[in-house]
């Protein structure tokens, strides 16, 4: 008879743990990479939303702070344009 956890099995047994251990390890990594990323977009919509606020109640163009924080979104370039502020050469 043999022992239990001695023998020809414990290599195998000893692989499957260290399988394992990376996919939980792994996994873990994600799960807070998601959660992180998360996080950071969240905080960034409402700080965007605070600045919008705070322009309305300046009179500032609440269009122009959301173009602030934006990179190269159609309507902020078409703003841009409309308002003066391309890159258009002048007659």
């Amino acid at each position: 008879m043999m022992e239990v956890g001695k023998g020809e099995n414990m290599p195998e047994l000893t692989n499957n743990k260290d399988k394992l251990g990376f996919i939980i390890g792994a996994t873990l990594i994600v799960i807070t990479g998601i959660i992180c990323l998360t996080f950071y977009s969240y905080f960034q919509t409402l700080a965007i939303k605070s600045n919008i606020e705070s322009a309305i109640v300046k009179g500032i163009d609440p269009v122009a702070v959301k173009c602030a924080y934006s990179s190269g979104d159609v309507m902020c370039v078409a703003y841009a344009v409309a308002h003066g502020q391309g890159n258009t050469p002048k007659k």
